[in-house]
């Protein structure tokens, strides 16, 4: 496994779990970008190098920015988008959707590596839901739910 595929399998299609990972993204966004699936069945297309500074300036002013990176990690890193950014044919995409350059036959390979790594951890164990890590907090929340929690003791 140390060369690339050479043989395409064509655009890969989005599922279901895929759409609602992009729609989670679009959805801290004030609009949605066309670089990802609407509904299932469209292509998975592997992001241009730095979209992710393209996204900053468009998230909701609610939104938080460690929210949408952990949101589009959660996409980037799953089997199917590993699986599209490793095809032969595989082309990077802007924002919008279109076609940049082309992913380098050493991302091509780590993606196949990781897409490989994946189905075989999916076949070995059947999957566990994953724990749930506490919200980050800002300082004033931290503080905020301190006094909070000393009320409770009090009142109670």
């Amino acid at each position: 496994m140390d060369k690339p595929w050479k043989i395409s399998r064509g655009p890969i299609a989005a599922t279901e779990l895929d759409v609602e990972k992009a729609n989670a993204i679009n959805s801290m966004l004030i609009r949605p970008v066309g670089v990802l699936p609407a509904k299932p069945g469209d292509p998975v297309l592997p992001f241009a190098v730095g979209l992710f500074n393209e996204l900053r300036p468009l998230l909701k002013p609610e939104a938080g920015v460690t929210t949408l990176r952990r949101a589009t990690a959660a996409y980037v890193h799953c089997r199917r988008y590993y699986f599209a950014s490793a095809q032969p044919d595989s082309m990077r995409h802007n924002i919008d959707g279109e076609p940049v350059d082309p992913l380098s036959a050493e991302d091509r390979l780590v993606a196949q590596k990781r897409f490989l790594s994946l189905k075989q951890g999916a076949k070995a164990e059947a999957p566990e839901p994953a724990p749930v890590p506490p919200p980050v907090l800002n300082k004033n929340e931290q503080i905020r739910a301190a006094l909070l929690r000393g009320r409770k003791s009090t009142v109670s």
